[in-house]
Formats: C-alpha cells, sequence, structure tokens
C-alpha cells in the first residue's frame, strides 16, 4: 500500500482547507505548482516553489473549524493541521503531489529537501511525515530529527504527529519520549504516549529522576505517567517520595500514578487518600490538570 489513508479525500480535503485559507493570487499560483509537480514537472521548479512557500502564501495561521478538524481525524488518524502556519500547510501538500510510482526517485526528491532544509522548511518536512507515501520507510529520518536541538523542529515531531508511535522501534520511540522531558516539551500532546508505554522507558524515566533529585532539581510531574503501568517494589519508594511533596501538582501525579497502577500497594496509598482519589474518579485530577492544562 502506497499511502496509509485515504490520499484523495485528504488531498481534496486539505486542498479546500488552503483555497479559504490562501488570497486568490496566492492559491492560484499554489494549483499551478501542484499541477506542474503532479504533471512531471522539472524538480528544480518543485524545490523552487517548496522554498519561496512563505513568500508566496504568508504565514498566517492556518482556520480551520471545530467540525472540519473532527474530519481529518476521520481521513487521517491521529493528524492535525490545528496551529499551523499556511505556509507550513502548503509545503506539506505540496509534497502530497509528488508521483510516489517511483520509490527510489521519491524518496531521493523528499530527502534532498532535508539536507538543505532551513528551520520552517524542517518543520514542514517533518510534519509531513504522517501523509506522506511509503511510511515506513521514513522512520530512520524520523528518528534522527529527534537529536535536533532546534525547539520548533523537535515540537513539529513530538507534538500531535501520529507518525512517531505508528512507525518507531521502541528504542527510537523511548528517546523521543525523554527527549520531550529533557526540553520541556508538552508531553500530554505526544500521540500515542499511554498506548506505547513499556517497561525500559519506565526504568530510563526513574532513573533520570534520581539524577534530577540528586542534583537538587525539580522534576516533570507528568514524567510518572509513563511510570504508572510499571510501579513495583523496585520502584514504589520513588512514587510514595512524589507523594509526599510539598507541591500539589507533584502529589496529584502520584495520585494518579497509583490510581492507574496494578501494583497492590500503590491502590493501597490512593485508597487511604480518599479525597484525592475521588477528585481524581470526579475529573479534578487528572494529567492535564498537573500539566497545568
Amino acid at each position: 500500500m502506497v499511502f496509509a489513508y485515504d490520499f484523495d479525500r485528504l488531498n481534496t480535503f486539505l486542498k479546500n482547507i488552503l483555497r479559504k485559507n490562501l488570497s486568490a493570487d496566492a492559491w492560484k499560483w499554489l494549483e499551478q505548482e501542484g499541477a506542474s509537480v503532479r504533471a512531471g514537472g522539472e524538480i528544480s521548479r518543485f524545490n523552487i516553489a517548496f522554498v519561496a512557500m512563505p513568500r508566496k502564501t504568508g504565514k498566517n495561521p492556518v482556520a480551520i473549524s471545530a467540525e472540519e478538524s473532527s474530519e481529518l481525524k476521520t481521513l487521517r488518524s491521529g493528524f492535525t493541521i490545528s496551529g499551523w502556519t499556511v505556509d507550513r500547510l502548503a509545503r506539506v501538500w505540496l509534497l502530497m503531489q509528488l508521483d510516489p510510482g517511483d520509490e527510489e526517485k521519491y524518496k531521493a526528491v523528499i530527502e534532498n529537501l532535508y539536507l538543505s532544509a532551513e528551520m520552517g522548511e524542517l518543520v514542514a518536512l517533518y510534519s509531513s511525515l504522517p501523509v506522506l507515501a511509503h511510511a515506513g520507510s521514513w522512520a530512520k529520518r524520523c528518528a534522527e530529527g529527534i537529536r535536533s536541538n532546534i525547539g520548533q523542529v523537535l515540537e513539529a515531531i513530538i507534538c500531535n504527529n501520529p507518525y512517531p508511535s505508528e512507525y518507531l522501534d521502541e528504542a527510537a520511540w523511548n528517546q523521543l519520549v525523554l527527549k520531550a522531558i529533557f526540553t520541556e516539551k508538552p508531553i500530554l500532546q505526544i500521540v500515542g504516549l499511554k498506548e506505547r508505554m513499556n517497561p525500559r522507558l519506565a526504568s530510563s524515566l526513574s532513573d533520570y529522576a534520581h539524577e534530577r533529585w540528586a542534583a537538587g532539581r525539580p522534576v516533570n510531574p507528568l514524567l510518572w505517567i509513563c511510570v504508572s503501568p510499571f510501579i513495583d517494589e523496585s520502584n514504589f519508594s520513588d512514587i510514595q517520595r512524589v507523594f509526599r511533596s510539598e507541591d500539589e501538582a507533584e502529589r496529584h501525579a502520584a495520585a494518579l500514578a497509583c490510581y492507574e497502577s496494578p501494583f497492590a500497594a500503590a491502590r493501597k496509598l490512593v485508597d487511604a487518600h480518599a479525597g484525592m482519589k475521588e477528585d481524581i474518579e470526579e475529573g479534578r485530577i487528572s494529567w492535564r490538570e498537573v500539566g497545568g492544562e
């Protein structure tokens, strides 16, 4: 399967969003460039259009309704363009117009863009991963992107992007979550976070917490969301420590971790704090609340 979704429907949807968000002249130009790409036009023309996008389309935020956002997620699970700028979306749409029939050529054209891309171009390229053809082929590129030190590029990979959870192996996935913690990215925006929790990640995060404590530094309370399914005798003392914290967000995180844990001692600990348990069950304490959302 070349595409992991219904290409025609998503392509039409994004085209309509772009048409509504662009001036008549900008849309005419973009439509012409898309037609050239589909017709197998010169790659040099495609590259020039990709680079020139902000100058041609502007950088206004994309206007998309709640209904359109919901529809988009039915066309490509986990995919969102909320918070994007119009040049970012236009670049992603232009990439979608490339012919995927010759897989080697297709990959070469896109990889060439990565080699010379500036920040905005990299953001668009990593944002495009969920909609590119031959989806499994981009896992190595995605893993390499996690090593970036450019904040906006990292956010394009880490936040609201379904590709990493679908295609990264466990080691690369764990590195993504750790990088999100290290760089203070909003980890609740990691698509598939709960579905891809694993014991190695939990162990790494516990080790990281110990390093932070030893250095007298705070620990992001959202870290414990990934530890909760794997609480056991080896790390329960960490949860108890967080439960005793003077910081409310940390106490709430410990309570949530215990509430979600299958470990008997953890369940007993949260049961002993009836008020917190009730707040969890009534939705007043949640991971989003812990994260300040």
